[in-house]
């Protein structure tokens, strides 16, 4: 089951009710905790309902859809009365923590119930978790986005889509930069039309909510069912933090500055390795396989070039999703020529310099030559096949330095 269409059904049904919906929020959690669902999506209806309906409405839609069979849905509910605004600052602070760390589902209780918050989890209520930070996102971060889904009818789930990929290239072609990551057009894929087996058809991300909705209706797919607008945290960076090596937490997003310390290495699977250097600290990167041609940006890397790497943190290794180029080493140091000659000089013996065999001459070092690199300053970034929910595009702009955005 999907979470977000879970959530349009309880706020349709508050709107059939008599209720007033003002949004329907999508929340991406740290995407570094093991047992998150696929996409870990906490989401919240702001409604002007009272509590005790739209606690009512709300266990009826997730008793009736929750997964509970599976050992990983462990579904959560919390409802908190007032302006979605006006949450303490404790609340806000979960809601920001929730996408950086990794949280206990005792302490969430803890928090609501000292919030005086309705809730009811299932099973273990984990999803109590994600719910209180649903709750805290609108007053916690101020940079949203919008992302329009469509729905199959119930009885589609679970067979294949019905998709033009045609038309949802040409949507995303007309929509473009308002609208991102609907398609990854050097893997020619529609990034936007789940795998999955769930009730989504098709989910279309951007800037500018009436370009969602536009792209998402010029697409030529079996009918709708239903659709929603969702405003959401992907897209932001809000799982990053700035980092130092030597200090980084397992689990969590970071930003970290260092020098690359040596060549890098594609190794079994496609997936390309690289050491960065700070000081007497190192830190292992990786861009795995399924990063497709962003491994070639990370092959283009060689010692000396001056980086700020993001991604998750997990055993060790950080998961590269993106990362800048301060300086490039543009020098090399090579065996020189004979100057008399033109003969290529050979080592004269441990720290003897360099001699040339046919005239004798000699020389202390080798030389300097500037060297033509792939690369240029600023962002690179993974395509949008393989972009996590919460990771910016560079197509949204405001970074501190040229963009090389994939599409």
């Amino acid at each position: 089951m999907c979470t977000t269409y879970v959530a349009s059904r309880v706020a349709r049904a508050l709107r059939e009710r008599g209720h007033g919906v003002e949004r329907c929020l999508l929340v991406r959690l740290n995407p570094a905790v093991p047992y998150k669902t696929r996409g870990n999506a906490a989401l919240a209806v702001h409604t002007d309902a009272p509590v005790a309906a739209a606690l009512a409405v709300a266990r009826e839609h997730v008793s009736d859809a929750a997964e509970v069979a599976d050992d990983r849905t462990n579904p959560g509910v919390v409802v908190a009365p007032g302006d979605p605004g006006d949450v303490t600052d404790t609340v806000a602070e979960w809601a920001r923590r929730a996408l950086r760390e990794d949280l206990d589902v005792a302490d969430a209780v803890a928090l609501a119930d000292d919030a005086g918050f309705e809730r009811e989890g299932w099973k273990s209520g984990r999803g109590q978790v994600g719910a209180l930070a649903a709750v805290g996102a609108w007053r916690a971060f101020d940079d949203w986005t919008y992302e329009q889904i469509s729905y199959r009818a119930p009885e589609r789930w679970g067979t294949p889509r019905d998709v033009d990929d045609a038309s949802v290239f040409a949507a995303a072609d007309a929509a473009y930069p308002d609208v991102w990551d609907t398609v990854d057009r050097g893997e020619a894929e529609a990034v936007c039309v789940p795998h999955t087996p769930g009730p989504v058809l098709h989910a279309v991300r951007g800037d500018d909510p009436d370009a969602c909705r536009a792209a998402a209706d010029a697409i030529d797919a079996e009918p709708v069912h239903d659709a929603r607008l969702f405003v959401t945290n992907q897209g932001t960076d809000a799982h990053l933090r700035d980092g130092e090596m030597g200090d980084l937490a397992d689990g969590r997003g970071y930003r970290v500055r260092g020098a690359v310390a040596s060549a890098p290495e594609t190794r079994e699977g496609g997936h390309v390795f690289v050491d960065l250097r700070d000081g007497e600290e190192t830190l292992s990167c990786v861009a795995f396989e399924p990063t497709k041609r962003f491994r070639d940006r990370v092959r283009a890397l060689r010692p000396g070039d001056d980086l700020t790497v993001c991604g998750e943190f997990t055993e060790g290794t950080l998961k590269l999703e993106k990362f800048r180029v301060h300086g490039l080493d543009v020098v090399e140091r090579v065996v020189p020529d004979c100057p008399e000659c033109g003969s290529r000089m050979e080592s004269a013996g441990r720290s003897q310099g360099y001699r040339c065999r046919d005239c004798g001459t000699r020389r202390a070092e080798k030389d300097r030559r500037v060297v033509a690199r792939d690369l240029a300053p600023g962002w690179y970034e993974v395509p949008p096949c393989a972009r996590r929910h919460v990771a910016k595009p560079l197509v949204r702009g405001g970074f501190d330095a040229p963009t090389h955005p994939e599409g």
